[in-house]
Formats: C-alpha cells, structure tokens, sequence
C-alpha cells in the first residue's frame, strides 16, 4: 500500500472554494491561505448564530498502544461514510503540533485512505495558528520579566512565577533553564522552564472562546504570578492582554480544509489530551453543527482523557449536548492490554485478548456514566483474525453497546458504512448527557470522582506540594471549576506499566496549578511531562525535501 503522503499527493484536491458551497458558505466569506485552505469570517459566524444545530458525534478510544490506534483516521473516515450514505456532513478535528510530527506519533490528519489534505500543510505550519499561539504566550513571558527588570511595580515575587514560555517542538533541554544570566542588563536571574505549545493555557483559552472578545478577557484573566504580600498578579495587570489577542485576532477564526473523499473538515486548536484539555476549539464544533445535519469530533487518546475533558469541561462550558460517542478499539491494543509485547501484536492470540478486553469494558462503562449512546468501532488491521474479532463482538453485545468494523485505512469512506449507519442510529435514540460530577464539588471532590469513577482508583493520594496548591486555589475561589488531568495515556492509572484494568492502586496527584483564564484547574499525576523529549530515532531524521519542493519521509 502508498505511504500517506503519496496517497495524500495523489488525491482530486479540490479548491477550498467548493468545499465551502457544500455548507453553504459564500467565498466572499472566506479568508484563504492559498487554493486548498482558508478560514472563515467573523461576519459569517455571527450569521450562522440562530440556525438550527445538527447532531454532534464524538469519537474516542480505548487506551493505546505507542504507536497511536487510528482514532482520528476512524473520524475521518466515518465522516466520508456519513457523506456517502447521504448526510450532510463536517468533521471539527484539532490541529497537528510539529512536535510528534518530528518526534514518533506522527501527524494528526488521519492516514491512508481517509486523511484531511492538503496533508503536508497540516502537518506543518497549516495556517500559523502554533506560531501565533506561542508568540501571545511568550509575549506575556517577555513582558513579566521585563516588568520585574524596569523596577517591579507590581513587586511580583520571582520565586513564585507561574507563567512559562512555550515552544511547539519536542525538546527536554529546555524544560528547565536558568534565565537572565550576563549581568544587569540581561535581566534578572531566575529558574524557569519550556512547556510545548499545546500544553499552555494560551492554546485552552484559543479552544475554549466564544470570540475575540471573550479570548481577549480570558488572556487577561491569566494568573501568572504572585507578589511579595502572597496576593495574585494576572496578565491584565501588566497589560498583556491587548497585544496577546491581536496576536490571535486570525488565529481565533476556524480554519477550513478537506478529507480525500471531498467532506469538509473544520481544523482548530490543537491541545494535547495527556497534558491539556484534548479538544478542537468550541468556536469551530458549534459552527460545525450550524452548517451541517452532522457533526464529528474526536477527543485525544482514551477516553479516561479526551473524552472526560470534552464532557466534563468543552461540553459543560459551550452548553453541547452529544448524540453518540463512537469509541475506537483495535484487537493488538486489547492484546497490548493483556501483556503480548509490541513485537508479538501480529500473532493470534485469543487468551492476551480476553485479559485485555476488559480495558474496552472500563471505557465503554466510563461512556455510558454520561448517559450518551455507545458503539464500538474496530479499527482492522491486517493481522487480525476473524475469532478474535467475533470474540470482541460478542463481548461488545453482551456490555450493551452496538459494533461495527472500520476499514477506512485501506478503503476510505466504504470501509465505514456499517459505522456510519449505527451511529445515526444511536442518534436518533435520546441522550441522556449529563456531566459526571456537579460544579458545586470541591476540587479535591471532583478529583476523587473521576479517580473512582473513571481510572477505577481506590482514592487518591496527595503530596504535600498539590496540597499547599489546593489551599491557594481555594483562596482564590477556584472550587467552582472543572479540573483538567495530566496523566498518562497508556494505563486507566496514572502509571503507564498497569495495563489492562487494573485494581487496588492510589492516583498520586503531585501538584495542582489554576488555568485561570481557560477556567480550570490542571491536575498533574505520576510523571508527566508538559515538554516531551524527542526519541532515540526521532521522525526527523527521514524527512527531507528535494530541490523542487518535494517532502519525503513524512509518513
């Protein structure tokens, strides 16, 4: 079979314009990046505020392997299945971050026969969103320090700066520095450290704004130190807030490109689920349900992460209300799940598959604690063996959710339509949606709730850090908010090695910061790390460009 990028260069790319007449919308409202990519107006959005919203579809998955299970290929590819049963149809994905694009993961635009092209701009600079995203966050770094170096009006206490600088690329060296060293004129000396793009809370607040307006006040509303006297400094204070939104006047406005099979795709924000709040932009989901009879969305890694941040946090800030959760599972991550190791993933092996499957049972009891209906998409791989997937057939009915194959990889939107027809099935039944836990809980309650509720954690367990944290916040009044865990992706649990489902384990929570202005609070587990390091071979060693241009080596 063709490397993405050579089906992605073999496809009927059409002009952006045609993509835009499908939903609808007239080319003097576009702004375009080209023939293949443009964003949307802000006289447009306005325009679409009264119509009537379609039915929102989120897709999401089990925990992964490594290597990634095709949760944003099966979301483009039940989109292109969706079109071709009828429906009128647009996916709202998240924006690729070049780190795992030059480090392992890869892109994020799917693969195979259902991708979002133009493949190689996505993957890369696409519109520039990334760059404006860290040139606002590293402008208010600048104008801190250079605050504290004109003479400290504010008296921020420099051992209690919480604001980092950020960078979208993988690199471990930076995520702790000293800065201001050389003397007077270079600053004044300090500890400080990186975090990659799509953990800053410069990107939440991109992906959880209304419009320009309300960005602008959140950017303001950024706790990013505190004074001597132990009281709060935000980024209005030091007048931040003005110049970080003109930086992403552009940047707020939803971008709009194409899967291979023509299907409109809204492509905006991009935080990482592990270390963010895992969600496109609400500003680009709700147009997406204006414009179309259906809308699909997808929530980074498992659903113990994506999908819990979109229900608990994007829907209960934006007022969604999904119709269906498509949750992805592959037959080598069950057996993953189950102890085979990642060089025996090909070989039959019904026993490590039904010691793994009880991870797909944990995420589609998780799913249906949010009284939204199920299905189970198999993602096929060629390996796979038709006993094992009966096996997970008949595993999948006897836990009450409805299944389907998906064979969009290797046969684009056709590999979907058995997917495609469940889900507007489970649609049409009535969704009982409803956040997991209430805002009136504490932020120590909510967190118990979902270390219960979804990890499957006896408790959890405090160290003397995250503790002071909860003291400050609840000083603040940030009880009310949401809580956004960073945690490992690869386990229920916030130790990557436990696999499976496991049982009679603590959470650790290690510290607790206030994301004031996107308006919750970031929970940080085990060891997570808000800036990745590149891997022994990383992605960027195969990719080139010849003398005409031409990318190779990506993907």
């Amino acid at each position: 079979m063709l490397s993405d990028i050579e089906i992605a260069r073999g496809a009927d790319i059409r002009p952006v314009t045609e993509i835009a007449e499908k939903l609808d919308i007239p080319q003097d409202e576009l702004e375009f990046y080209g023939k293949y990519k443009a964003k949307i107006s802000e006289s447009f959005i306005s325009s679409c505020e009264n119509k009537p919203d379609g039915k929102l579809i989120l897709v999401t998955a089990i925990n992964p392997t490594p290597a990634g299970e095709g949760k944003t290929t099966t979301s483009v590819g039940l989109g292109d299945a969706l079109s071709k049963i009828g429906k009128k149809t647009v996916i709202a994905l998240r924006e690729p971050s070049l780190g795992p694009v030059f480090g392992i993961k890869g892109g994020a635009a799917g693969g195979g026969y259902a991708q979002v092209i133009p493949m190689e701009d996505i993957n890369l600079h696409f519109t520039g969103d990334m760059h404006a995203i860290t040139a606002a966050n590293n402008l208010l770094c600048a104008m801190l320090d250079n605050h504290i170096h004109q003479g400290n009006a504010l008296g921020i206490d420099t051992r209690r700066i919480l604001i980092k600088r950020c960078l979208d690329m993988n690199d471990r060296e930076l995520r702790n520095i000293v800065a201001g060293l050389g003397g007077r004129i270079n600053g004044v000396p300090r500890e400080d450290g990186f975090i990659i793009t799509v953990a800053s809370e410069v990107m939440a607040i991109l992906c959880l704004s209304k419009d320009l307006s309300d960005l602008k006040r959140r950017l303001g509303n950024i706790l990013v130190a505190y004074n001597l006297n132990g009281e709060p400094v935000y980024a209005r204070d030091l007048k931040a807030d003005g110049s970080m939104a003109v930086l992403l006047k552009d940047a707020v406005k939803p971008n709009l490109v194409q899967t291979l099979e023509g299907t409109p795709a809204l492509m905006h924000g991009g935080p990482f689920a592990n270390i963010a709040h895992g969600c496109n932009s609400v500003r680009a989901t709700k147009l997406g349900l204006k414009l179309a009879d259906y809308c699909v969305t997808e929530a980074g890694f498992g659903s113990d992460l994506g999908a819990e941040k979109f229900f608990d946090i994007k829907c209960r800030k934006a007022g969604l209300t999904p119709r269906a959760v498509v949750l992805v599972a592959t037959v080598r991550a069950l057996k993953y799940n189950g102890g085979v190791p990642k060089t025996e993933l090909t070989e039959e092996n019904l026993e490590a598959l039904s010691k793994g499957i009880v991870n797909l049972q944990a995420h589609i009891e998780n799913m249906q604690k949010y009284g939204v209906p199920v299905v189970v998409a198999i993602n096929r791989f060629g390996s796979d063996t038709d006993e094992e997937l009966r096996y997970i057939e008949s595993f999948c009915r006897e836990n009450g959710a409805d299944f389907a194959l998906s064979e969009v990889f290797s046969k684009g939107g056709a590999g979907a339509i058995e997917l495609a027809e469940k889900v507007v099935q489970a649609t049409e039944r009535e969704s009982g949606f409803k956040p997991l836990y209430d805002d009136s809980l504490t932020i120590k309650e909510k967190i118990e709730c979902l270390a219960k509720n979804i990890y499957g954690a006896d408790g959890v367990t405090y160290t003397k850090q995250a503790l002071k944290a909860l003291s400050e916040l609840q000083k603040l009044g940030a009880d009310s908010l949401p809580v956004c865990v960073a945690k490992t992706q690869y386990s229920l649990s916030d130790d990557p090695a436990l696999l499976g489902r496991p049982k009679g384990f603590n959470i650790t929570v290690r510290d607790i910061r206030l994301s004031n202005g996107a308006g919750f609070a970031v929970v940080y587990t085990g060891d997570i790390m808000t800036m990745p390091g590149l891997p022994k071979v990383p992605a960027a060693e195969k990719i080139d460009v010849d003398a005409d241009g031409n990318i190779s080596g990506l993907f």
